[in-house]
């Protein structure tokens, strides 16, 4: 066993002791100064079988590398054959010697000093019996005289097997560092222990012993199948060391995955999977789980929406804000907390653009920033133990689509399916669907993102490609752009790969390259930088000179200033205080912030406050009804605040006054009260029939008016006055009616005045009470118009004629009597010479009509006409003669339309007659003879008439 604590500067003296039956002697050396965590010595020595001497061991001495050693004996000696034999070890591991002096008296001895220093072993010295002369033994060098290898990792092992008798000894310890081996009980052949962290002792038989130092030699060093350098991990012996493949895992864009042997695939599941769980579980509530959703307007494609890791009690959840964005939120347990966070060995920071869940114990970290997320995680603890959407870790890449049942799916986005697990807020999802099919990636026009997917393979990611081979991320960044050539999901492929770079070693500035595209913002106060330290170096870690070399892009304080606290997201320029107030403030400065005195003090306290002091104010007295105390904030000192007296006229008692239609309460407030004083004062309004009009409003009066409220005021009502307006009556009647007034209405109406009389021939007569009137077309008919209880009654009369024979008149002799109806002419028997006679008509042509009587003329009297028989002939002579026109002239007469226009009608004027001579013929005769039949059947109809018309 080996124990070790630091001392300034520690003596050790042993002294020897009563033997034992099968005793061991334990040496312990102390050592003064600082030692190596690597470097240990010890001195196991086999048991003499007789001893009487004390075994004295002491330490001493500080020197440099190389450095001689002092030797010492003391003690008693028995008598006879005794040896004095002092072994020197040194130790050079660091810029300091341990220098042990050994004196034992013994008989026959064989003693075995071995001294390692880290990983290297030591050359065996045996000193022979017998000897008398001290004798000084030094151990350096890596190589032992006899030796052998064996095959075990990278570890090779060289001993030799010796043989020691000693007595027993009583170490009495002064010192605080102590190293103790083998404990003091006896071994069995075959056990073993180690004296050491790098030396091995094997107990043979008959007290041998076998001290085996480790040697290493350097392993070969592997090819990772995920395209990382591998790592260097310490054996269990702590002594050598060994490659391991890190378990790496990322995911990105829509999205895209890589497992942790560097499988790429891509799955479009909207689901909640499973990243990474234990095949065999050694932890307990372990593992590391997306949330993804559907990120085009088509569902075709998916993005991640939050990463959730699962240890122990304490489940994290990282959830995107904004979709496509790097604005996450975390929370713990459904709890929103501020990072960062540490607790039960779990902590939640940020780094760069990322949020990272760490635990220390067991060797990971998650990362995730909206738009991709890595997982990393120790070969030592969880190779050949994963299982999930991220593969198995053991760098082969031909089980990473491990199914749970254990099998290997034929591809990975089948496999991908299976890790589907319940989720609450997605009652669509279920496991055991039918797998989710990737959309089809035919290739369209090109787009904006093929050009910034070429600067993967450019000379801008070229030093990176010696490291990580950019084709992976090119393929994802076309798939990207192919499918959502909308959403900038290309600039995550870049992003993934610059990270994956960053961890080689390898910074790249490459969103400048982009052209805006890929751009990212920051905060007022703070700078992008491509190559920024993981963790961003504060005012409590300046002082702790951290080494690391890892880098991440982000934002970070600009130069000159530096993060006052991983905790505080301020940017200072000297490292004095913060407050609540997120407001830098120097060494001895004060300031007042929540009502509070501060001041910024150097130490571990930082800012130091107390109430803050308002100043004394005079008293303030509200008296008066309605006035009551309040406190005002102070625009000179907000925290203290002002005694005003504040006016609430609901504390009032007075009330308001009820007013009279066309009144309104008017209230005002004096100076220096506060309850208002009231009184009526005029609206500007009319009032009529309980009713209040505004000015330039109608106001209805009755229906014969109409009325609106003026602006005027009457000086004795201060009411406004109505004015009113007749309404305006339309007083056009109809022919034979008149515009009469009516009660009970505005305009009155039209009343019926005379008879309205339409004749046969479709004119319209208007006569008068009593008033009587001949047709205008027909004088034999009379119309004439009564009132009797004021109705008008229109009546037809029919004048009837004497008998008249028109064959007893001489022709052109027969005129009308002055009624316009009868006829009477000059009978035969009274001869008249042929001449011009004048008569008075009324000249019609279609239906025109002249306006007054036109003279007119024809020819009438009688010729010498007869027919007589001749004998001589024997027949009947005939000698005709016709009263005729001799002269004529035409003339114009203007004649009244029905449609109201006149036209101009041309008619002949007989100036003057003559006797002339005619043929004289049956046909004329009998013409004439059937004319005037006509003529009496004419005669006689109208005669029947008007008998008709004047019996009615």
């Amino acid at each position: 066993t080996v124990t070790e604590t630091p001392s300034p500067k520690t003596t050790t003296t042993g002294t020897g002791s009563p033997p034992t039956e099968s005793p061991t002697t334990t040496v312990s050396i102390s050592t003064s100064g600082q030692s190596s965590p690597e470097s240990t010595l010890s001195t196991t020595v086999s048991p003499p079988s007789v001893s009487t001497s004390p075994v004295t061991t002491t330490t001493s001495g500080v020197t440099d590398t190389g450095s001689t050693t002092k030797i010492t004996t003391s003690g008693p000696t028995t008598s006879g054959h005794t040896s004095h034999i002092t072994s020197v070890i040194t130790e050079s591991s660091s810029p300091m010697t341990t220098t042990a002096t050994l004196t034992t008296p013994t008989r026959s001895s064989a003693i075995t000093t071995t001294t390692t220093l880290g990983p290297s072993s030591l050359e065996p010295t045996s000193l022979p019996s017998g000897s008398t002369t001290p004798m000084s033994v030094t151990t350096s060098g890596t190589t032992a005289t006899e030796s052998f290898t064996t095959t075990s990792g990278t570890t090779s092992s060289s001993f030799t097997t010796v043989t020691a008798t000693t007595t027993t000894s009583k170490v009495v310890s002064s010192g605080s560092t102590t190293t103790s081996v083998p404990p003091a009980t006896s071994s069995a052949p075959g056990d073993t222990w180690w004296l050491c962290n790098c030396t091995k002792a094997v107990c043979i038989e008959d007290n041998i012993v076998q001290v085996i130092p480790i040697i290493c030699n350097p392993p070969p060093k592997p090819i990772c199948t995920n395209g990382l350098s591998p790592v260097q991990v310490l054996d269990d012996d702590k002594c050598c060391w060994h490659w391991e493949c890190d378990c790496y895992c990322t995911g990105w864009g829509d999205p895209h995955y890589l497992t942790f042997d560097g499988l790429p695939y891509s799955y479009q599941g909207n689901c909640t999977y499973v990243l990474v769980e234990e095949i065999n579980k050694t932890i307990d509530n372990f593992g590391v789980y997306i949330d993804n959703y559907h990120c085009d307007t088509r569902d075709r494609v998916s993005c991640p929406r939050t990463l959730i890791v699962r240890h122990e009690t304490q489940e994290v959840r990282i959830t995107t804000v904004k979709p496509n964005s790097a604005e996450v939120e975390v929370t713990v347990n459904k709890q929103p907390v501020a990072l960062p966070y540490k607790k039960f060995g779990l902590s939640v920071y940020k780094s760069g653009i990322n949020r990272v869940v760490e635990i220390p114990r067991l060797e990971m970290n998650v990362t995730y920033n909206g738009l991709a997320f890595s997982i990393r995680m120790s070969y030592r603890l969880f190779g050949n133990n994963t299982q999930g959407q991220c593969g198995t870790c053991n760098n082969n890449t031909a089980d990473d689509c491990r199914l749970p049942n254990g099998t290997i799916a034929k591809t990975c986005e089948i496999m991908a399916d299976h890790w589907q697990i319940d989720d609450s807020t997605k009652p669509q999802c279920s496991p055991g669907l039918v797998p989710t099919k990737a959309p089809s990636t035919t290739p369209g026009q090109p787009h904006n993102g093929s050009v910034i997917c070429n600067v993967l393979l450019e000379s801008v990611f070229e030093p990176c490609h010696h490291f990580v081979q950019p084709e992976k991320f090119y393929e994802a960044c076309i798939f990207d752009t192919s499918i959502l050539p909308d959403l900038g999901l290309e600039c995550s492929s870049l992003q993934v790969y610059a990270a994956i770079c960053a961890d080689q070693g390898v910074c790249i500035d490459w969103r400048s390259h982009t052209s805006g595209v890929c751009s990212y913002e920051c905060p007022p106060d703070k700078e992008y930088r491509a190559c920024g330290p993981i963790k961003e170096i504060t005012c409590k870690t300046s002082q702790q000179n951290e080494t690391s070399t890892e880098q991440v892009e982000g934002c970070f304080c600009p130069n000159g200033t530096m993060l006052y606290d991983s905790g505080v997201d301020v940017c200072v320029k000297t490292c004095g205080c913060v407050g609540v107030d997120k407001i830098p403030r120097e060494f001895g400065e004060r300031f007042t912030v929540d009502c509070q005195d501060c001041i910024c003090l150097e130490g571990e306290n930082g800012i130091v406050c107390e109430p803050h002091k308002c100043a004394k104010q005079d008293e303030t007295s509200c008296d008066g009804e309605g006035f009551y105390e309040v406190n005002e904030v102070n625009s000179e000192d907000s925290c203290c605040p002002i005694v005003t007296c504040k006016c609430n006229t609901s504390m009032c008692t007075t009330e308001a006054p009820r007013c009279t239609l066309g009144f309104e309460v008017y209230s005002h407030i004096p100076s220096g009260q506060c309850c208002p004083v009231y009184q009526c004062v005029p609206k500007r309004v009319c009032v009529h029939q309980n009713a209040e009009f505004l000015p330039n409003s109608s106001v209805f009066v009755d229906k014969c008016q109409n009325c609106f409220c003026t602006n005027e005021v009457n000086v004795s009502t201060q009411l406004n006055i109505i004015s009113c307006e007749h309404i305006p009556c339309n007083t056009y009647c109809e022919p034979g009616y008149e515009h009469q007034p009516v009660k009970g209405e505005c305009c009155g109406r039209c009343v019926q005045t005379k008879c309205v009389i339409h004749t046969a021939n479709n004119s319209t007569l208007i006569l008068s009470p009593g008033e009587f009137k001949n047709d205008p077309y027909n004088n034999c008919t009379i119309y004439s118009c009564v009132n009797i209880h004021n109705q008008f009654i229109s009546s037809t009369s029919e004048i009837t004629c004497p008998a008249f024979n028109e064959e007893n008149c001489k022709p052109g002799t027969i005129t009308f009597l002055p009624n316009g109806c009868c006829k009477t002419c000059a009978s035969l028997d009274s001869p008249t010479p042929c001449s011009v006679r004048q008569r008075e008509d009324f000249i019609t042509y279609r239906g025109c009509r002249s306006v007054d009587r036109v003279v007119m003329t024809e020819c009438e009297g009688t010729c010498g006409t007869f027919s007589l028989y001749s004998a001589e002939a024997n027949s009947m002579e005939h000698s005709c003669s016709c009263c005729r026109e001799s002269r004529t002239i035409v003339k114009d007469v203007q004649l009244k339309c029905p449609t109201g226009h006149s036209i101009s009608h041309k008619y002949v004027y007989v100036e003057s007659c003559s006797c002339q001579d005619t043929e004289c013929s049956l046909s004329q005769s009998s013409e004439t003879q059937s004319t005037e039949e006509n003529d009496k059947v004419s005669t006689l109809n109208r005669i029947k008439r008007a008998i008709s018309l004047t019996s009615k």
